[in-house]
C-alpha cells in the first residue's frame, strides 16, 4: 500500500543495510527523493524498529559521489572518463575473452562482497557470473566473516546453509560469544530489535551472558559479562563440554553421532586447563556448563569476534555440540532451525570439503570458494594459472581482506579489472571498467539469504519504489550482459538478457518439479518477479507445494500476489522442530565428531599451554558503520563512530602512550589516535574495520579517513578447517609517538 498526495507518496520496503531485514516507511516528494525514513509500526517482524543507519537509507540514496553512468580508466595517464553502458560492455568483450583465450580459465577470478547477500541481483543473477568465468577462483567476503559457522555446520548437519538459530523469543538462557547486536544489528541470526527482544528476555526472568574481550553495549545489557582473551573461545566451549560429560549433565534428545569421539576429546579441557587460556576462573566455567543444563531451555551464540580468530570453525562446532548436549538443539527456547519461504538451494548430497585446493598455498575449497587470504598469492605468484584478471561485485576487499596493502599492490599489476560498483573506492580504483548499480530505491528486494537464519519465519517483498529511467539498466540486466560480455558475446537484438536467464532458470525448475504446465500462472512485473514468485510457490508454504506449511494469510498457499497485498510483510510462524528431514548427512543423524572438526582438535590442545602475546588485536563494530561503504553519509560519520584505537587506561600507562601511537604487527605499522577505554580488558586494543579511506574521491569519507586495521592483519594466519581470515587476537607492539 502506498499512500500519495499532491506533493509526497509514503511507501514501504525493507533496509537492505544489514541482517536486521527491518521494515521502512518511506516518504518521497514529486521528484523521488527520499525526504523521511521511519520504522514501519505494521511490520510483524520488526514492529518500527529503526537504527541510524536504516534513518539514513535516504542520504545513502541519494549520495552525491556515488556513479551513475560508467566510467573507463585510460591506464597511461590513470585517469577516468564517462561512457556510454554499450562502450564499456564493448570494451570488456574485447579484453576478457583475449585474456582467458591467451591464458585459460583459471586466469580470472571473481570477488563478491557483502552487499550481495541484501541484494535481489547478487541472489539470482551472479551465478550467471560464474558460469561465464567457469574457474574456480572465487572468493568473497564470506571468507572474511561467517565461513567457520557454515563450515561447522555443513560437517554436523550435511547443508552449510542449515543454521541453527537461538530461538531469541522463547528462550530462558542464552550464552553469546563474540557477538555484540546492540551495535551489529544481529549476524547469522535474523532479528530485528535485536535489544528489544534481549531485554524481553531478561523481563521474562531469563538470563543473558555475554563472553566479550570487551565491555560492549551488549554486554551492558546482560546478566553478567565475562572479559575472555582474545581466539581462546573454543577453550572455553570445551571446558563446558567436559563439564557437562564429567557431572553427567547432558541431556541428548535427537539421534546423534560421534558421542564417544566429542567425549573422548573433550578430555582434556578441564576448568582447570582452559583457566590459564581464557582468563575465565575454573569455577566459572564449570557453574557456565551446569546453568545451561539447568535452564528450562538455553542456546548458545557465537558471531563474528569468535569467527574470525584461529580456532573460529571449532568455536562454532563446540556451540551446536552444547546445544545438543543440553537437549536445546531444535527444540522450542533452544537453538533452532528458520524456514524461508522462497525455494532455496536444495542439497541432495552431504556437504563437502576441500573438493579441490588453490595453486598457490594448496588452501581447501569451502562451498566452492577459496579464502579471500590466498587472492593476492594467485595474483602475484607467476605460473600456470596465474590470475590475471579479476571481477568484483559490491566489494572492497582491500579494506576488507587481510593485508590489504598487499592486496592492493597485487591489483595494481592485473591486465584487466573489472568493478560492479557504486563507489570509485580503494580497491574499484584498481579496475579498468566500473558499472554502476542504480538507486537503491529503483531496486526490488528480497532477502533470500538472511531469512534462512531468522528468529521467527517471515517474508516480504518490496518492488521498486522508483521507475528507471529508459535507458539505465537494473543491476540484474547489467551483471546479466556482463556475463554475455566475458564470454565475448553481444545481447540479440531485441531479446531481454535478463528474461533469457529467468526463462532458462524457470522451465529447468519446473521441469524438474513436473510442473511445466503451470508456467503461464507466474506472475510478476517482469520475468525477475516471475521467479520469485515460482520460489514462493515451490517453497515450504507454497501453494504448490501438497506438503506445505499452513499460513492463516493464504490458506491457499503462498505466492508472489499475497506478498504484493501485503506490502508490510507476513508473519509466517514462530520457529518449528525440523529434524531429521533438514539433515543431509550420510548417516542421517547429527554428526558430533566430524573427522576435520576432531583433527583441528590437536592443534587446539597443542596450544592449550602456548606462550601469549603482551598485546593482542581485535576488531570493533560500531552502530553507524557498515563494513567500508557507508562512511560517506555525512549523519554516519562521528559521535562514536570514529577510527580510534581502543586500549584500558593501564595499559596506556605503562606504554607511556600521549594522544597518537604506533602500532606495529608483522606486516604493517599505522599511526592512531589513542582512546583511552577501561571497557576493553588490559593487553587487548582495538580497531574498527573498513576504514582507511585518505585520497579517496568520496567526500565525506576521505574527511574522515581513519587508518586500514587490515594493514596489521596477516594473510598467511588463518582458521586451518574454514580458511577464514584471522582479525582477532592479532599480535602487536605499541609505542608512543
Amino acid at each position: 500500500m502506498t499512500r500519495v498526495t499532491t506533493e509526497t507518496r509514503t511507501t514501504y520496503r525493507t533496509c537492505p543495510l544489514c541482517e536486521a531485514v527491518c521494515g521502512l516507511e518511506i516518504t518521497l516528494d514529486a521528484d523521488n527523493r527520499v525526504t523521511s525514513v521511519r520504522g514501519d509500526r505494521e511490520d510483524p517482524f520488526s514492529r518500527g524498529f529503526i537504527c541510524p543507519k536504516g534513518a539514513s537509507l535516504g542520504a545513502l540514496d541519494a549520495d552525491p559521489d556515488r556513479l551513475t553512468e560508467p566510467i573507463i580508466r585510460d591506464r597511461a595517464t590513470d585517469t577516468w572518463r564517462q561512457a556510454t553502458w554499450d562502450e564499456a560492455f564493448d570494451l570488456i568483450a574485447e579484453r576478457a575473452p583475449a585474456i582467458l583465450g591467451d591464458h585459460g580459465r583459471q586466469a580470472a577470478a571473481l570477488y563478491l562482497g557483502n552487499p550481495n547477500a541484501h541484494t535481489v541481483a547478487g541472489a539470482l543473477y551472479v551465478p550467471a557470473l560464474i558460469r561465464a568465468l567457469s574457474t574456480r577462483n572465487l572468493y568473497s567476503a564470506s571468507t572474511a566473516d561467517q565461513m567457520p559457522k557454515q563450515v561447522s555446520s555443513g560437517l554436523m548437519f550435511g547443508d552449510p546453509l542449515t543454521v541453527p538459530v537461538p530461538d531469541l523469543d522463547r528462550t530462558d538462557y542464552l550464552l553469546m560469544l563474540g557477538a555484540n547486536p546492540l551495535e551489529s544489528n544481529g549476524s547469522l541470526c535474523t532479528a530485528p530489535d535485536y535489544p528489544g527482544r534481549l531485554k524481553a528476555l531478561r523481563k521474562r526472568g531469563g538470563r543473558l551472558v555475554v563472553v566479550d574481550p570487551r565491555r560492549t553495549r551488549t554486554a551492558d545489557l546482560a546478566d553478567e559479562h565475562l572479559f575472555i582473551r582474545p581466539g581462546s573461545d573454543a577453550y572455553l566451549l570445551f571446558g563446558i563440554v567436559h563439564t557437562l560429560f564429567a557431572e553427567n549433565l547432558t541431556d541428548i534428545r535427537i539421534e546423534v553421532a560421534g558421542l564417544e569421539q566429542i567425549r573422548s576429546a573433550a578430555t582434556p579441557f578441564t576448568p582447570e586447563a582452559v583457566q590459564a587460556r581464557t582468563g575465565i576462573p575454573a569455577d566459572t566455567v564449570g557453574r557456565l556448563a551446569r546453568e545451561l543444563a539447568a535452564a528450562p531451555t538455553a542456546a548458545v551464540y557465537a558471531r563474528i569476534g569468535t569467527c574470525t580468530a584461529e580456532f573460529g570453525t571449532l568455536t562454532q562446532w563446540l556451540v551446536d555440540v552444547i546445544n545438543v548436549l543440553t537437549g536445546n538443539l531444535d527444540r522450542p527456547g533452544g537453538a533452532m532451525f528458520a524456514t524461508a519461504a522462497a525455494l532455496g538451494i536444495v542439497r541432495t548430497r552431504p556437504f563437502r570439503l576441500g573438493r579441490w585446493t588453490s595453486r598457490v598455498r594448496e588452501l581447501p575449497e569451502a562451498m566452492g570458494e577459496f579464502p579471500v587470504a590466498t587472492l593476492a598469492d594467485e595474483i602475484l605468484t607467476p605460473g600456470d594459472g596465474q590470475v590475471r584478471m579479476l571481477v568484483t561485485v559490491a566489494g572492497n576487499p582491500v579494506l576488507s581482506a587481510p593485508a590489504g596493502a598487499r592486496l592492493g599492490e597485487a591489483l595494481a599489476g592485473l591486465d584487466f579489472m573489472v568493478s560492479v560498483d557504486r563507489y570509485l573506492n580503494e580497491t574499484t580504483r584498481h579496475a579498468d571498467v566500473i558499472l554502476p548499480p542504480p538507486r537503491t530505491l529503483q531496486a526490488p528486494h528480497y532477502d533470500f539469504a538472511l531469512l534462512q537464519f531468522a528468529v521467527h519465519n517471515y517474508a516480504r517483498y518490496s518492488p521498486p519504489l522508483v521507475a528507471l529511467p529508459d535507458d539505465r539498466p537494473s543491476e540484474p540486466e547489467i551483471l546479466a550482459r556482463l556475463a554475455l560480455s566475458l564470454a565475448g558475446q553481444q545481447p540479440e537484438p531485441g531479446r531481454d538478457c535478463v528474461a533469457a536467464v529467468d526463462e532458462l532458470i524457470i522451465a529447468g525448475t519446473l521441469h524438474k518439479a513436473g510442473l511445466t504446465e503451470r508456467r503461464a500462472e507466474l506472475i510478476g512485473a517482469d520475468s525477475t518477479e516471475q521467479r520469485i514468485d515460482m520460489m514462493l510457490r515451490l517453497g515450504p508454504y507454497g501453494e504448490w507445494n501438497p506438503d506445505r506449511r499452513p499460513v492463516d494469510i493464504a490458506p491457499e498457499g503462498l505466492n508472489l500476489r499475497v506478498l504484493l497485498d501485503n506490502p508490510h510483510g507476513v508473519d509466517l510462524g514462530a520457529l518449528q522442530p525440523r529434524l531429521p528431514g533438514v539433515l543431509r548427512t550420510d548417516s542421517q543423524k547429527v554428526e558430533l565428531a566430524p573427522q576435520p572438526l576432531l583433527d583441528d582438535t590437536t592443534r587446539l590442545v597443542a596450544e592449550l599451554s602456548a606462550a601469549r602475546p603482551d598485546v593482542v588485536l581485535i576488531g570493533r563494530r560500531q552502530l553507524r558503520s557498515n563494513n567500508s561503504w557507508m562512511h560517506n553519509v555525512p549523519a554516519l560519520v562521528g559521535g562514536s563512530n570514529t577510527c580510534t584505537l581502543h586500549i584500558h587506561p593501564d595499559d596506556v600507562a605503562r606504554l607511556g602512550l600521549g594522544e597518537l601511537a604506533a602500532i606495529e604487527s608483522a606486516t604493517g605499522k599505522l599511526t592512531v589516535p589513542v582512546e583511552p577505554n577501561d571497557r576493553i580488558m588490559p593487553g587487548v586494543v582495538s580497531l574498527p574495520h573498513g576504514w582507511g579511506h585518505s585520497g579517496s574521491t568520496q567526500t565525506v569519507a576521505r574527511e574522515h579517513a581513519g587508518v586500514n586495521a587490515n594493514a596489521l592483519t596477516d594473510d598467511s594466519r588463518i582458521d586451518a578447517v574454514s580458511g577464514n581470515a584471522v582479525f582477532n587476537g592479532v599480535p602487536v607492539t605499541i609505542t608512543p609517538v
